[in-house]
């Protein structure tokens, strides 16, 4: 997972947006702020059968002694965020188990890149495909997507473009192809997350439910969104292949075949010996094994941390069985350890999200802002609650595009709000890893976004022309997902 240094043109623009983290530091101390002026108030809990755990009682809503909180809290809250449960209590475990599941994570897709087993398997591919260069396009998005839909990959991805571009240049594509197969597919699979540890875990953990409740609506989004993305890809590839003024960026084809094929070495992959495909079946069955861990064998976080920590040293063992893939032990524990230094934001962003519902909990105005969304979503119908809660998590998504910051964030707070308006929570959890996932597929604050086209020369607002139109399409289709998923209830 190289590193690459991006140029947003700051100075063009006259603003930087914030990071994730300021912006998150920043709502700590506004809540902080509110608990002086937010009453205090909580619901009465008890046992609830058909959700099957504690959650509050509508209707038992009352006025407590305040308790605000002050700059000591401010400072403590992303630390206490990162080991507190919070307000769900024995529901949830506290964040730390998750971070540190990011962080092994993030070391094990490292070594798997650093073999070349990764980029070998692209190679192969799409070698085999040679002059039927179309069907490059749902392959490397269906590929893409498996990585988005399992463990949210973002970041990944920018190592690829350097790889891809110009094998779709030489194919007779322009680069804004190449970067929607990469981006939309590693977006949609993640828009349409089904066993991401750092979007539907995370949110789930934060409702209190199993992250596999809600997960065949999930696959419905993911299947319909993903062939919307393929088809309406393709059918932009074939009209520039067949026109080539009418690409999005025809004015820059000759400067692109220039930079890409000349900075490539021709788009030159690693061969896929022997032994890097045995290491992709190894990274297959990693994912395989946790699936089946956590439906079968009732894993969890320490369980499935621990066993992307065994396959990466089954996978430098493995290695050692080539000189192309050889790592010394040396070699391969600062690999480990790069790739976890990789995802460290991921996983601080986690315990300083959750300081913010810290504050809210100790402050004692969680449950008065529950008290007052209550009252707001109480005369909606089923409809209304869940598109209105997918339309609060998009504004929200903005500010926040972490997948995991977000959740973190606001799950705790929004998805008892469905106990309240008779849907299951899995839904609130669906609604909001769907907002966040479409509006990453544009948003400017997310660095992957703005990295990947400044990688691929797609200036922003050619990518805000191809994109808009799937945009709205996808939407349409959550919506649909959503409502019909709220009426079954």
């Amino acid at each position: 997972m190289p590193h690459f240094k991006i140029s947003m043109s700051e100075e063009k623009q006259g603003f930087k947006f914030p990071t994730a983290f300021t912006i998150l530091f920043v709502l700590i101390a506004v809540v902080a702020a509110l608990t002086w002026i937010v009453p205090a108030g909580e619901y009465a809990r008890e046992m609830n059968e058909g959700l099957g755990r504690v959650a509050p009682v509508p209707g038992t809503y009352q006025q407590v002694d305040p308790n605000p909180q002050g700059i000591t809290s401010v400072i403590l809250a992303p630390i206490a965020g990162m080991y507190d449960p919070g307000l769900l209590g024995s529901a949830s475990s506290a964040a730390i188990d998750v971070a540190l599941f990011v962080l092994i994570i993030g070391g094990f897709l490292m070594v798997v890149t650093k073999t070349g087993a990764i980029d070998a398997g692209i190679g192969w591919l799409l070698t085999k495909l040679a002059g039927r260069e179309q069907l490059m396009i749902p392959i490397l998005m269906i590929v893409f997507a498996f990585g988005g839909t399992t463990y949210g990959m973002a970041e990944e991805t920018l190592a690829f473009y350097a790889l891809i571009i110009p094998i779709f240049i030489r194919a007779g594509y322009d680069s804004l192809t190449a970067v929607a197969v990469i981006m939309l597919g590693a977006g949609i699979g993640t828009m349409g997350s089904t066993f991401n540890a750092f979007a539907t875990v995370v949110a789930s953990q934060g409702a209190g439910i199993p992250f596999t409740d809600g997960l065949v609506l999930r696959f419905i989004i993911l299947g319909t969104s993903l062939a919307a993305g393929i088809m309406f890809v393709m059918r932009y590839a074939a009209r520039v292949k067949a026109d080539p003024s009418a690409s999005f960026v025809a004015n820059k084809a000759e400067e692109n075949r220039a930079h890409f094929l000349k900075s490539s070495d021709d788009g030159a992959m690693p061969d896929l010996s022997g032994t890097r495909g045995l290491i992709l079946a190894l990274f297959g069955f990693s994912f395989v094994a946790m699936i089946y861990g956590v439906l079968v064998l009732d894993w969890w976080m320490g369980e499935m941390a621990g066993l992307f920590l065994v396959m990466s040293i089954i996978i430098w063992v493995v290695g050692k069985f080539s000189e192309d893939t050889r790592m010394d032990e040396a070699t391969f524990v600062e690999t480990f350890i790069d790739g976890a230094r990789d995802l460290l934001g991921v996983a601080l962003i986690i315990g300083v999200a959750r300081g913010v519902v810290v504050v809210m909990d100790a402050g004692k105005i969680t449950d008065t802002i529950l008290f007052g969304a209550e009252g707001f979503v109480s005369g909606l119908s089923e409809f209304m609650f869940i598109n209105t809660m997918f339309g609060i998590q998009i504004l929200m998504s903005f500010l926040v595009p972490s997948s995991s910051g977000l959740a973190t964030l606001s799950m705790p707070v929004m998805a008892p709000l469905a106990d309240f308006a008779g849907v299951g929570r899995e839904l609130v959890v669906t609604a909001y890893q769907s907002a966040n996932g479409l509006v990453n597929l544009f948003n400017p604050t997310f660095a992957v976004v703005m990295g990947g086209l400044a990688i691929g020369r797609v200036p922003y607002d050619r990518w805000l022309r191809f994109v808009g139109p799937l945009v709205f399409l996808l939407a349409v289709i959550i919506v649909i997902a959503l409502s019909v998923g709220a009426i079954l209830t």
